[in-house]
């Protein structure tokens, strides 16, 4: 079968709608994942109580009802959805498209309890349209676009400049109702690559509608065997979570990070959880696939490899975190 790109602005009949569901039902993709060995059942993990939801860029080769579809018959709990530019959801379409996304969710009898954004700031006109429709889909956390640091301007300063602009977004996200998420991520300008000035930013803002969105991966390629550490300092103000691995691997001579399935690489996932538990972190997790599975881990609409593989490959490493978190 010939899974269907999403194009906005597109309508379907009721016939086609029926057929493509009819359609869905009976290709390989879905086929695989309906003879896929039974996960642990969702949301009983002990003392870490989370929802694990797909990150829908590795699902944008599908339109979103088979993305719904493929990540409830994978396991899933819910969906990450991406309403940014490349996204599923277009930003200057999210009045029109977010509502349609979420319900093909809800229909497929899962949640969407955080969606990825590139939102930088407040005073952006996309910025509080986003903010107002998803609040209004019941959506409770959005991840933030990423700031960085330039050469050109100190460290100290570009903070202090911030600062306001992250203030101003709190009281937005206060008045809709929607909690923003910064995720800490790894490489040489990134604020929050090394969760010091992420604390730094967020320790005296309201926890209630700002907070980190955690990245291990991120944080063991930055810090290395300091990484408890830095969630030990970050955990009061983590909301959201990421989750995925990687491996150091050594190409011509020289040392590169390669991202690799869960388990197969350099985090420490059973200290991870543990320590998760202890500070009570209870906040939605999106699973994340950064190695390569025909082009699905960069967001392509196309894939290289057959879609089976993707499936299964998302439900390796979900049967993977569910097992690591009971």
């Amino acid at each position: 079968m010939n899974f269907k790109l999403y194009h906005p602005g597109r309508k379907l009949s009721r016939r086609q709608l029926l057929y493509a569901a009819a359609a869905l039902a009976a290709s390989p993709t879905f086929s695989i994942a309906k003879t896929m060995p039974q996960s642990p059942a969702p949301n009983k993990y002990g003392k870490l109580a989370t929802k694990i939801c797909i990150f829908s860029k590795h699902l944008q080769w599908l339109d979103y009802e088979a993305m719904a579809e493929t990540a409830a018959k994978i396991g899933f709990d819910g969906v990450d959805l991406t309403v940014r530019p490349g996204g599923h959801v277009l930003p200057e379409r999210v009045q029109e498209d977010l509502p349609k996304a979420v319900q093909a969710v809800k229909t497929a009898g899962l949640d969407v309890p955080m969606i990825t954004t590139s939102i930088t700031d407040p005073r952006d006109t996309l910025t509080e349209r986003i903010l107002e429709t998803a609040s209004k889909l019941g959506i409770r956390y959005y991840r933030l676009g990423h700031y960085r640091y330039e050469d050109s301007q100190s460290i100290p300063k570009t903070l202090r400049g911030l600062k306001p602009m992250l203030r101003d977004l709190v009281e937005m996200s206060k008045q809709h109702k929607i909690a923003a998420a910064y995720q800490n991520h790894a490489g040489s300008n990134y604020v929050g690559a090394p969760i010091w000035d992420l604390y730094y930013l967020l320790k005296n803002l309201d926890k209630r509608w700002i907070g980190c969105q955690f990245d291990i991966r991120h944080a063991t390629v930055e810090g290395g065997t300091a990484w408890p550490i830095h969630l030990r300092l970050i955990s009061e103000c983590t909301n959201t979570l990421v989750t995925k691995d990687f491996r150091w691997a050594q190409k011509d001579n020289i040392w590169q990070l390669e991202n690799c399935p869960l388990g197969e690489g350099m985090v420490d996932f059973t200290k991870y959880f543990q320590m998760l538990r202890q500070a009570k972190v209870a906040g939605p997790l999106s699973l994340h696939l950064e190695y390569p599975i025909g082009g699905a881990e960069r967001g392509a609409e196309r894939l290289t490899v057959e879609k089976e593989k993707v499936v299964q490959a998302m439900h390796k490493d979900l049967i993977f975190l569910r097992k690591s978190l009971i």
